[in-house]
């Protein structure tokens, strides 16, 4: 069984992803295998080179063969062509959902409409753009992380920016919540989908009682 996790910047998804590792489940973190598959998967370097050039990649004594992802570099032509950001997610957004398949046990051309055993073992995918990516068509049940925006701004700003609660700082973070797929598009909840608000209001574990009684 595969069940997404996702939600927008400071929802806390990466906390219960955590939590849920935590109790010894199998979690497949999006962002952070993207950037293993791109480096190791000789084909998705090869297309990332074609498309941003060679340097995407550093060269480096420890990674001789492949070089060590630019991410820097990568950031700053996609931002300067946004249409490079939507090819470059054609490359890498299909390999990692073969990747997802293959850790999973799973075949590439399994359809979630199969049934699932309850004695099936669970990967959970944690991915910020779990719908953008099209992972959702192969996530059997999916969770949706929310709190409310301030609640967001206010985790983000102690993450990613010291806990330096400055006009600029907010108003950034505030812009890439604007940046990010609006919740209210998002199916709604019922079936094999469960919207877990994390507002601060209950703790993480109560959270993760939550999602587990749910499955």
């Amino acid at each position: 069984m595969i069940i997404g996790i996702t939600g927008g910047i400071g929802s806390g998804k990466s906390t219960i992803a955590r939590a849920l590792a935590a109790r010894g489940f199998a979690v497949y973190d999006c962002d952070k295998e993207a950037k293993r598959i791109i480096v190791e998967n000789a084909d998705v370097r090869k297309a990332v080179i074609a498309l941003l050039g060679t340097e995407a990649f550093i060269p480096s004594p420890e990674h001789p063969f492949t070089g060590v992802y630019n991410t820097a570099y990568v950031a700053e032509q996609v931002f300067r062509e946004p249409e490079l950001l939507e090819q470059l997610n054609q490359i890498v957004h299909p390999a990692v959902k073969r990747d997802i398949l293959e850790r999973s046990g799973l075949s590439v051309k399994r359809s979630v409409s199969e049934t699932v055993c309850q004695a099936e073992p669970v990967l959970f995918v944690e991915s910020a753009i779990l719908y953008e990516a099209g992972l959702d068509g192969i996530c059997d049940k999916i969770i949706v992380v929310e709190a409310p925006e301030e609640v967001r701004i206010a985790r983000t700003i102690q993450r990613d920016y010291h806990g330096e609660a400055t006009d600029t700082n907010i108003n950034k973070v505030r812009a890439r919540i604007r940046a990010q797929k609006a919740e209210s598009s998002l199916p709604v909840e019922g079936g094999n989908l469960v919207v877990v608000h994390n507002d601060g209001k209950a703790s993480i574990d109560e959270l993760v009682e939550k999602i587990t009684h749910w499955m």
